[in-house]
C-alpha cells in the first residue's frame, strides 16, 4: 500500500534522526486522519530512560495533540516491531491500527515472540501490517549493530 510505504519511509527519517546521535536506530509515526500527530524516534541512552521508545514518545505526542488518551482511529509507523511495554501501550491507546518494518525476533510483540495487539483477552485489538519497507528497516538496524561491534573489537586491540 502506497501510502503505508509513505508514512514508513517518515518513520524511517526518524530512525535515522536516532542514529545520528547514537540512539538504536528505531523511529515512529503516528497519523490520524491523514495528518500526523506524533513522530519520535528512540532517545533511551540520550535521556537515560527505559521508557523513552519510539513509540511511547509518540504516542505521548498524539495524545497531547489530540487532547485525550484514546487514539482509536490512529495508525501507529514503526520501524521495528514493536516490544512488550510498547504493545502494551499500543493497546492501551486504544491505537486501531499498527504497521512496522522490520521484525524483532529477540523482543517482538506483534506476532514474532508472541502477539499482544491482537490478544482476545485484552478489551482492545489492533491491526497489524508487517514488512513494510522491511528490507530498508531491517537494514539500518544491522548496520548500527555492525559498526558498535566493529568500534568496540578496535578499541579490544588498542589494549
Amino acid at each position: 500500500m502506497k501510502q503505508d510505504e509513505y508514512y514508513m519511509g517518515l518513520a524511517i527519517e526518524e530512525a535515522k534522526k536516532a542514529e545520528s546521535i547514537n540512539e538504536v536506530p528505531i523511529g515512529a509515526v503516528i497519523v490520524l486522519d491523514g495528518e500526523i500527530i506524533g513522530a519520535a524516534h528512540n532517545l533511551r541512552e540520550t535521556e537515560q530512560r527505559s521508557i523513552a521508545h519510539a513509540e511511547l514518545l509518540a504516542i505521548d505526542e498524539a495524545c497531547k495533540k489530540v487532547g485525550s488518551w484514546r487514539l482509536e482511529n490512529a495508525t501507529l509507523y514503526v520501524t521495528l516491531e514493536p516490544c512488550p511495554m510498547c504493545a502494551g501501550a499500543i493497546v492501551l491507546s486504544r491505537i486501531k491500527r499498527v504497521v512496522y518494518g522490520a521484525r524483532d525476533p529477540k523482543g517482538g510483540c506483534a506476532g514474532t515472540l508472541m502477539n499482544l495487539l491482537q490478544d482476545e483477552r485484552f478489551n482492545h485489538q489492533v491491526d497489524v501490517v508487517t514488512g513494510i519497507l522491511e528490507e530498508e528497516c531491517s537494514e539500518l538496524l544491522s548496520t548500527f549493530f555492525r559498526e558498535i561491534r566493529k568500534k568496540k573489537k578496535q578499541l579490544k586491540k588498542r589494549d
